[in-house]
């Protein structure tokens, strides 16, 4: 399992200019390759205001550069002084359209691709929100009051099965082709993310997860280590070593992000991790 960030520390307080009310946010990341597969082609961005994970397809270690590629360019968004939610979309497309030309330049890396899901804090109409963003099969949760809700819709074929009374949940978690996705990054095609802006809440904690958690580890479960566990690092751990105890079948990476208060001003500074936290892992 791998969560450090290499200095032994955590990084230097940031000043984020959205909005009148600023989350003040702790984060926990931890990621692994599982016991099954070869390589990790799982990259996650925990910093910053943008959080994310992406899981990577394609031979010849392929995923590895699309999901890698994914999480570089939305890392180049905490470039900007401040980060519109239609920032969000404009990136992602920019992101297909390197993925689809380092293939093109590449051969060996024809149809590589990648999921990619998670939450920025932006500025929408002048207040701080956090937009929920995703394409693919990887997933938002949101858990508060003791509830966990899944934010993202799957593009998958399976969860459009679901949707059209075809096949129950719990036959979709057992199908065939419950990891084929719909919808991902490297597409020739536009790429149609979903985006929801959400009015930040004190006390909530979002869960960005790849389907190497997901898989394994059902709802209940991952909800009652988001509410035993309050350190979000140790709740990251928690839910990876989950997902290993169960099977491992895939990698694993999941993303805690918690907001503990609000601090008001247009230059709040955000108090962003107590923990080792990485800027970029596989």
């Amino acid at each position: 399992m791998q969560h450090s960030c290499g200095c032994g520390r955590c990084r230097p307080r940031e000043r984020v200019e959205v909005g009148v009310s600023v989350p003040v946010i702790r984060v926990g990341a931890a990621t692994d390759v599982g016991l099954v597969r070869a390589a990790n082609e799982d990259c996650f961005l925990a910093e910053g205001r943008v959080f994310a994970v992406a899981d990577g397809m394609g031979g010849h270690a392929a995923g590895d550069v699309a999901s890698r590629m994914a999480v570089d360019g939305l890392r180049e968004l905490d470039v900007e002084r401040v980060v519109r939610g239609e920032d969000v979309r404009a990136r992602l497309v920019r992101v297909n359209a390197d993925i689809v030309a380092a293939a093109e330049r590449h051969p060996e890396q024809a149809g590589m691709g990648t999921t990619v899901t998670g939450v920025c804090l932006a500025d929408v109409d002048g207040e701080a929100r956090w937009v929920v963003f995703n394409i693919g099969d990887s997933r938002v949760y949101r858990y508060a009051d003791g509830g966990l809700e899944q934010l993202t819709r799957d593009h998958s074929e399976v969860a459009e099965m679901v949707a059209a009374g075809r096949l129950s949940p719990e036959e979709a978690a057992v199908h065939a082709r419950r990891n084929v996705v719909t919808r991902a990054l490297g597409s020739d095609a536009p790429p149609e993310p979903d985006l929801w802006p959400r009015t930040p809440v004190v006390g909530e904690r979002f869960l960005i997860c790849s389907d190497g958690l997901t898989g394994e580890v059902a709802d209940q479960d991952i909800a009652a280590v988001l509410g035993e566990v309050v350190n979000p690092q140790e709740a990251a751990d928690r839910l990876v070593d989950a997902a290993l105890a169960a099977g491992g079948r895939d990698n694993v990476t999941v993303v805690l992000v918690d907001h503990v208060a609000s601090e008001s001003g247009a230059a709040a500074e955000a108090d962003q991790v107590t923990e080792a936290i990485p800027l970029a892992q596989r």
